[in-house]
């Protein structure tokens, strides 16, 4: 009689089937299930900020909602941009946050980007966003001569937020 069980994940066959593998960390469910969740958080993010500035929006609800590259509030005094590279004079890797918001009025800039991790690490991955964006932040103040912020959003895979 065989007794011993393989508490590998069923899906990645690499790792532990564990809560935390699967809601957060699974290569499988990466590939398309993980980006999904994310870009999903996204795009109600995207919405709540376009019924604040007054954007015309097309559809009544955040799930119907699909953004646009670019969008302009206020009468064109702000703009939102969604999942755009930023053109640099220097080479930086990290150049496209989730959403961009640039508020020409305030001369402010906001670089929104969202994660959705394992609840243990949420305020671990707050840092990494945001040292992972300070130098795009030091050449948008440069070069749009606006004050720069990083915004990170990030979400536990259970609920937990920073």
């Amino acid at each position: 009689m065989n007794t011993e069980t393989n508490s590998n994940c069923r899906l990645c066959q690499q790792f532990d089937e564990t809560i935390d593998h699967i809601i957060s960390a699974c290569a499988i469910l990466a590939k398309e299930r993980y980006i999904k969740r994310h870009d999903r958080v996204c795009a109600q993010l995207h919405f709540n900020i376009c019924e604040e500035t007054g954007v015309q929006l097309d559809k009544k609800h955040w799930y119907e909602h699909a953004p646009k590259s670019i969008e302009a509030g206020q009468g064109g005094k702000i703009a939102i941009l969604w999942n755009q590279q930023i053109q640099t004079d220097r080479n930086i890797p990290n150049h496209k946050p989730d959403i961009i918001i640039r508020d020409n009025e305030k001369g402010t800039c906001m670089l929104i980007d969202v994660a959705i991790s394992w609840d243990r690490n949420v305020i671990k991955k707050e840092a990494e966003k945001i040292l992972k964006y300070k130098d795009l932040t030091i050449e948008i103040q440069l070069m749009w001569n606006v004050k720069t912020k990083v915004i990170p959003v990030i979400i536990g895979a259970t609920g937990t937020t920073s």
